[in-house]
């Protein structure tokens, strides 16, 4: 073990959550097997979390105590995804936006605060433009949704086809290494648990649905005009992580400018996943956003 290494705390996805009382399970959503798990006081205001491409809950593990402390929190394993069911038929955002509409009415939600990641931003900010009486506000990382970059597009669907199709450590790790900057954040169990997700038999059954959106057509077809952006009138936080690919800190740059209500949360140390990097410095930030008075 390294000098290094060895003073590092020892940190994992329980590390995180052992002291955190929440619930899980799986719901109905829009006819999907959803897997859940909710935190905090179901009487504090609604928040929830939404993940990226190939993602699941845990990706919020070091987010869900703090927030639960204040909010009743809810995160989902979004359609096709995760434990979540993978029906026969492509993903598109109209799809996730059913299901998450669909869990916000479970929970009797009437209005929540909407986190969304990636993939999870982009479908965030289409609940904001279609239903914008069910969103208080957004936290958007990592966004998606506006631009249609072909290289990061076949690097995409490249990894996670190879990673679905050879679910060993090596390639699941590799997929990590674009998605967190440090490798100490690269830990194991994470990547233990997108190995497990990645040999089910319906994971590699369904890989081109849920790649749907890193082909050319399909994605330009689900993107959200600027038009749209602009009319979105939830107040919004915008994580810009600096070591991103280019195409989500080009795209969190844009938005930030398009969304009439919209602030930067600048986290230039981190790659994909600034929530689960810096733990600290996100949490700090959505507590103070999402309790400010507007």
């Amino acid at each position: 073990m390294t000098e290094e290494r060895a003073a590092t705390p020892y940190r994992s996805i329980w590390t995180h959550l052992r002291t955190v009382e929440f619930r899980q399970g799986f719901l109905d959503a829009a006819g999907v097997r959803t897997r859940f798990v909710e935190a905090g006081n179901p009487a504090a205001p609604p928040v929830v979390l939404l993940h990226g491409t190939g993602g699941h809950w845990e990706t919020f593990a070091p987010n869900l105590g703090p927030l639960a402390e204040h909010f009743h929190c809810v995160a989902i394993d979004m359609v096709g995804n995760g434990f979540s069911a993978k029906p026969d038929y492509d993903y598109e955002i109209q799809e996730y936006l059913a299901q998450v509409v669909a869990v916000l009415d479970h929970f009797e939600m009437e209005r929540a605060a909407v986190v969304g990641m990636s993939l999870g931003a982009w479908v965030a900010a289409k609940l904001a433009v279609d239903h914008p009486a069910r969103v208080e506000r957004l936290i958007l990382m990592s966004p998606a949704g506006l631009l249609a970059t072909a290289s990061n597009m076949a690097r995409i669907r490249a990894e996670r086809t190879r990673a679905v199709e050879n679910p060993d450590w090596d390639s699941i790790k590799a997929m990590f290494d674009h998605l967190i900057a440090d490798e100490r954040n690269r830990i194991p169990d994470v990547i233990a648990l997108r190995q497990a997700i990645y040999r089910l038999p319906d994971t590699r059954a369904t890989i081109d649905h849920l790649l749907i959106l890193q082909d050319e057509q399909a994605r330009e077809r689900n993107l959200i005009p600027e038009a749209d952006w602009k009319a979105i009138a939830a107040p919004t936080l915008v994580v810009a992580s600096g070591r991103d690919h280019g195409e989500y800190q080009s795209t969190a740059r844009r938005v930030a400018e398009l969304i009439p209500d919209a602030s930067v949360l600048e986290m230039p140390e981190t790659k994909h996943w600034p929530h689960f990097e810096d733990p600290d410095v996100f949490n700090a930030a959505a507590l103070d956003f999402l309790r400010r008075e507007v």
